[in-house]
């Protein structure tokens, strides 16, 4: 007798999408019947039977109001690898990110920006405003130690631009796996590195990672790298560290964000500040909701969706 085979059709689920991307998106999907919400209106026909909402980054409130609403819920897929706006959900929610959707343009944005403080660019830059031609000799990513905190999709793909520069890159997480160490170690490692990278998600773990003591372990003139959430380094630990020229930073994100017109962070000296654009490209939001697509279709197929957050 053959042996029978798993079941891997697709039942009808109704997922609701905030934008009409996620039609388009959703309807190639076996199964899955897309309908589009507007958080600021009433929920559409048939929203009561939505087992499957893809949540906007905001507003957060209008949308946690929204799921309040629908009594069929089961799966929150969010379009960013960030989940710490959606935590404390009700425990029969499932939740699940867009991890590995941003991960290639973030780590693009690491290494362009590391490049650039190594080789001196933002100075030369005012030079050029000036019309000034004075050259004077810069650093190199070669043979830098790189600590990079986190090896999900964002740290593995920062580790694999980097070292292509002949940078050594150690990953870092908390759970053992080859070629990854975990955070018991960073004592040990954090006073030998010259770049030390966040790419990891916010938790109350997390938060604060980098403060002062963190920060007083690192080498004079390493380059501390946030490409995560501002709330995982304390701001204040990091201007005192910065002011005095003893430490660089690469910023994407800060606490608080948007940083405010006066706030000091702007003019600590040897800090490179972006508007938390890391993953702003053309394709983010075409890969966000493939990756939407790919954990729906799963759950469609009575599986766990494959980025899950624990």
């Amino acid at each position: 007798m053959a042996e029978q085979q798993p079941d891997t059709s697709a039942r009808p689920v109704v997922a609701l999408v905030p934008e009409p991307r996620g039609l388009d998106a959703l309807a190639a999907v076996e199964g899955v019947t897309p309908l589009l919400y507007d958080v600021h209106a009433e929920p559409p026909e048939g929203a009561e039977n939505a087992e499957v909402i893809v949540v906007p980054s905001r507003p957060v409130d209008r949308v946690l109001a929204l799921i309040d609403r629908l009594p069929a819920l089961r799966l929150v897929q969010t379009l960013s690898a960030g989940t710490d706006s959606w935590t404390g959900l009700p425990a029969h929610l499932t939740l699940s990110s867009a991890a590995g959707a941003h991960g290639a343009a973030v780590a693009e944005w690491a290494a362009a920006t590391l490049l650039a403080v190594a080789r001196g660019l933002p100075a030369y830059a005012q030079e050029q405003a000036a019309a000034r031609w004075q050259p004077h000799p810069t650093d190199t990513l070669w043979d830098k130690r790189v600590l990079v905190i986190g090896a999900g999709d964002l740290g593995t793909r920062l580790r694999a631009c980097l070292e292509p520069f002949g940078a050594r890159v150690t990953l870092m997480a908390r759970r053992p796996r080859p070629g990854v160490v975990t955070m018991s170690d960073l004592p040990a490692l954090l006073p030998d590195q010259d770049v030390v990278a966040l790419m990891l998600p916010l938790t109350p773990e997390t938060r604060h990672l980098a403060d002062k003591d963190f920060l007083a372990a690192m080498k004079d003139g390493a380059i501390l790298l946030n490409a995560a959430r501002g709330p995982i380094v304390d701001t204040e630990a990091l201007l005192a560290e910065t002011r005095t020229g003893r430490l660089r930073a690469i910023l994407d994100v800060t606490d608080p964000e948007p940083l405010p017109p006066d706030h000091a962070l702007w003019h600590a000296p040897g800090v490179l500040i972006t508007p938390h654009v890391a993953g702003n490209v053309p394709q983010a939001d075409d890969r966000a909701w493939q990756v939407a697509a790919a954990q729906i279709a799963r759950y469609a197929r009575g599986e766990q969706p494959a980025n899950t957050v624990s």
